[in-house]
């Protein structure tokens, strides 16, 4: 396996096999409706273009220039990296004979389903050949057509085929049933052991199946998904090469990132409840994978690009507003998860129409949260912390434990009493030893009554007046152990949104240092996700989860211990989840001194060996929740030709 890129030629075979059978088809003088309404390359650019135009005018009025500017930088530089993935084969044309003779320990039959429904020939044609060019051989092709009477040659064309392989298989619903109840007779028709979802309009890399198959094989996987690109004409031009994340319940539960492809067993499917809903439309795979992932045993993700998604007018892999009744279904779908998996939360679109969500999670009780602020002189920084949390905290029980270690400023012992003076929630306690942010955070803890720890720099400053709530509705959940906020710095560049492990050659902040509108790749600024680890700048930790883990570990005590705490709590069992919704200022290391003399102190060098040692095994792996297929010298996922490997839960 050589590289990123998406090995083009095979695919645009079958691509070109496609478009001479319009080109003969259009000669004949029989151009069906769905042909006319692609029309020519050309025309189908330029309805590209006009999409284009439309999705900026809208992001205009919403966002205004500034924000509308850095999609479109974004956009732009996205599609140049695209460009050059291909130069990088993913498989030769041997390794793909190779394949082709392989045996697997198994015999899967897959079952690959597609709903029909008014396609044209030139994507339909597109679509069969790609399956019938899998170097896997055991597979059917399950096509239900719910096209009408004036599209007689879909079926026609997908006879022509069954005819000459007998694992095409197709029926004619005689009647259009919704893209759920088409797919569900393709379901009907399936005998495979795991049934794979392929869009009408779309195709397969040749390696598609092989590759899912060696994942089944070697992981004993039950659901299986794959990175994927979208393209206009051809998969040269592919121009949105999407790498994913390893599974991750949260970031599932603000955006579909699964998506394609998909591969499921026949058992899994059943135990969820059956087919598509109906009621979903529009998000049907949504709800499906949201089903599935609910009660699969071992989920595998291939970082591969092993799926290309079709762009024209009427997809919603051009633009999402193509299907505005997409976002309601996706709400409906994610509302009836949290009602499956017994949460409470009110779903909200991140723009009308749109299919990225945000969840407000209904918080328990009034539980009390402790906020731990080390505090060593720094009063003016002290006092912009504090004032910002009195002045703007909307959440109402929480108290603040100051650990005054070694100030001389008889100014900030005045403000000291002040505080506890005037708020009564305030307490101020010593640590009468040298600076070790993990023991005096450890010692805090004991003299805290919350029954959640809320771990804050003093060099911070709150943003959002529902800050601890939406930090709180996450780590009240007995399957999360930590929740992470998004801190600016005081520019308005991003400072943390998650930690990647394995980044800059440790571990460091993503997109540490992009502007704050910045919605990040594929919108991972803009909605809660699961990730490695969280800075204890900001850190949210349930008292519990505190105790059983034991708190810092003293062998870290400047740097690395928060990440070290949020490396235990996953070894524990539990998620840590950042979100963009809790949003502070962070004057990083203000309390510490300059950076540059810090990266070289014998401590920091010590900290870094020891995390080295201590997680060597889990840096190895890489990190779950970053695709391989990105630099890991960048902060902003920028691909990287890599290796790939497995990613599974």
């Amino acid at each position: 396996m050589k590289g990123v890129g998406l090995n083009y030629h095979s695919i645009s075979i079958m691509v070109c096999r496609a478009q001479s059978h319009q080109r003969a088809f259009k000669e004949k003088g029989k151009q069906d409706v769905g042909s006319r309404k692609e029309g020519t390359p050309v025309a189908r650019r330029l309805v590209g273009s006009c999409v284009l135009v439309r999705k900026g005018i809208r992001s205009l009025l919403q966002f205004g220039v500034r924000t509308t500017w850095l999609r479109v930088r974004q956009k732009l530089h996205d599609t140049r990296e695209a460009r050059r993935l291909a130069d990088h084969p993913l498989f030769t044309e041997a390794e793909l004979q190779q394949q082709r003779q392989h045996v697997f320990p198994q015999n899967v039959l897959f079952s690959v389903v597609v709903p029909l429904y008014n396609t044209s020939e030139f994507f339909l044609r597109a679509m069969i050949d790609s399956v019938l060019a899998q170097t896997y051989a055991n597979w059917e092709l399950c096509l239900a057509d719910g096209s009408d009477s004036d599209h007689a040659q879909v079926g026609s064309i997908c006879e022509e085929y069954a005819r000459r392989d007998g694992r095409v298989r197709y029926r004619h619903i005689g009647q259009n049933l919704g893209i759920s109840g088409n797919t569900n007779e393709c379901l009907r028709m399936a005998k495979g052991d795991f049934i794979s979802l392929l869009d009408h309009d779309d195709v397969l890399h040749p390696a598609a199946l092989h590759e899912v198959m060696r994942a089944i094989c070697d992981l004993g996987a039950d659901f299986v998904y794959t990175d994927e690109n979208t393209f206009s004409e051809i998969p040269e031009d592919a121009y949105n090469p999407h790498f994913k994340p390893g599974f991750a319940p949260d970031t599932l539960r603000g955006n579909n990132y699964i998506c394609h492809l998909t591969t499921f067993s026949r058992s899994l499917l059943d135990e969820a409840g059956g087919g598509f809903d109906g009621e979903c439309d529009g998000a049907q795979d949504y709800d499906m994978i949201l089903r599935l992932t609910e009660k699969a045993k071992r989920v595998a993700h291939i970082p591969q690009i092993l799926y290309y998604w079709r762009a024209h007018a009427q997809s919603a892999a051009l633009d999402a507003a193509a299907k505005p009744y997409a976002s309601d279904s996706g709400k409906r779908a994610l509302e009836r998860h949290l009602q499956r998996v017994g949460l409470e939360g009110e779903v909200v679109p991140f723009e009308p129409g749109r299919t990225i969500y945000r969840i407000r999670y209904a918080i328990v009780g009034c539980p009390k949260v402790s906020i731990i602020v080390p505090n060593r002189d720094h009063l003016q920084d002290l006092q912009t912390c504090l004032e910002s949390v009195f002045s703007k905290t909307t959440y109402p029980n929480y108290e603040i434990v100051i650990v005054e270690n070694g100030s001389t400023s008889e100014n900030l012992f005045d403000y000291y009493g002040k505080l506890q003076r005037e708020h009564d929630n305030v307490q101020v306690i010593n640590w009468s030893d040298a600076y070790d942010h993990s023991a005096i955070n450890n010692y805090a803890a004991k003299s805290c009554d919350g029954d959640y720890l809320l771990l804050l720099n003093n060099d911070t400053e709150v943003i959002s007046p529902d800050w601890i709530q939406e930090m709180l509705m996450f780590a009240q959940r007995g399957d999360v152990g930590a929740a992470g906020a998004k801190l600016y710095y005081p520019d308005g560049t991003i400072q943390h949104a998650g930690v990647g492990l394995g980044l800059c050659d440790l571990a460091a902040h993503y997109f540490c240092g992009v502007d704050g509108a910045h919605l990040g790749y594929m919108g991972r600024l803009v909605y809660a996700q699961d990730v490695s680890a969280v800075t204890g700048a900001c850190m949210m930790v349930r008292r519990d989860v505190w105790d059983e883990v034991g708190g810092f570990d003293l062998g870290y005590p400047t740097d690395f211990n928060d990440i070290d705490l949020c490396m235990r709590i996953r070894k524990a069992g539990y998620l840590i989840v950042w979100t963009p919704h809790a949003e502070l200022y962070h004057a990083e290391s203000a309390s510490r001194g300059p950076g540059a003399e810090r990266l070289e102190s014998k401590e920091f060098k010590a900290s870094v060996l020891r995390f080295q040692k201590q997680w060597k095994h889990e840096l190895e792996k890489g990190d779950p929740y970053f695709n391989p297929n990105f630099r890991l010298d960048s902060h902003v996922f920028a691909i990287n030709p890599s290796m790939y490997h497995y990613d599974a839960r």
